[in-house]
């Protein structure tokens, strides 16, 4: 009788053993199969995107173009892919990671659609760099389609390149340089508000200093992002006097 009770509490403590052993620290039972499964992501061609309702939850990939300066974890950047352009506003960012925003880089981006004076954006946004893959767009001539405001908006946020404008007034925001400059061009009758964005250029570069200097009745060329507020606002980038 004593053989067999020690047998069977040999047995107990063999079986108390094997079950704490299939057990991890947190006294969890183990698994053979892993609980964790990845998240699909499906990211949206630019057609997709543009055909998003307002407010919705977009992603999309593209290349980093240019970008206005970093603040307050915040950045806001000129992206653009063979298909179209998108402006990411005030998207997350880390200073360490602006660093990382060049002109090329492919970046994946989720956030929110939104619109502003008819200017279509991606806000409260965040993004990973997507490696191995860059870009650079070439500008699009646009310059007949600038009295078509139907047909210019589809390049919406491109680089774009007009020529043969004339300069009709040059004006800074805060009424002296160290602003925003305001840019009126005429294209036969016609009158249209450019902007140099100081946030994008600033006041050190070589088209602040071109677009200050001009005057009425300059014929210029001019490239830049066909932004939009209540009609086309181009953000100059470079201006050339002919």
């Amino acid at each position: 009788m004593k053989k067999f009770l020690a047998l069977m509490l040999g047995l107990l403590m063999l079986l108390t053993f094997v079950a704490c052993a299939d057990t991890n620290p947190d006294g969890e039972e183990s698994q053979t199969e892993s609980n964790t499964t990845e998240e699909t992501v499906t990211v949206m061609s630019y057609e997709e995107y543009m055909a998003a309702e307002i407010d919705a939850e977009v992603v999309i990939e593209a290349y980093v173009q240019a970008h206005q300066s970093w603040w307050d974890n915040k950045i806001t950047v000129y992206a653009q892919d063979e298909d179209g352009a998108y402006f990411l506003y005030e998207m997350a960012c880390t200073e360490e990671d602006s660093a990382k925003l060049t002109k090329g880089t492919k970046i994946r981006v989720t956030g929110t659609k939104g619109a502003w004076a008819g200017e279509i954006e991606i806000m409260d946004a965040t993004f990973e760099v997507i490696e191995g893959d860059t870009w650079v767009a070439e500008p699009t001539d646009v310059t007949d389609l600038l009295a078509n405001e139907a047909e210019l908006i589809k390049h919406q946020n491109k680089l774009v390149k007009f020529t043969d404008l004339t300069v009709s007034k040059i004006e800074y925001k805060n009424g002296e340089p160290g602003d925003d400059i305001y840019v009126t061009v005429a294209q036969g009758e016609n009158e249209y508000s450019f902007c140099v964005e100081v946030y994008l250029t600033g006041t050190e570069t070589d088209v602040y200093t071109a677009v200050g200097a001009l005057k009425a009745g300059d014929k210029v060329d001019v490239e830049g992002f066909l932004y939009w507020y209540e009609g086309v606002n181009t953000h100059i980038t470079a201006v050339t006097v002919k």
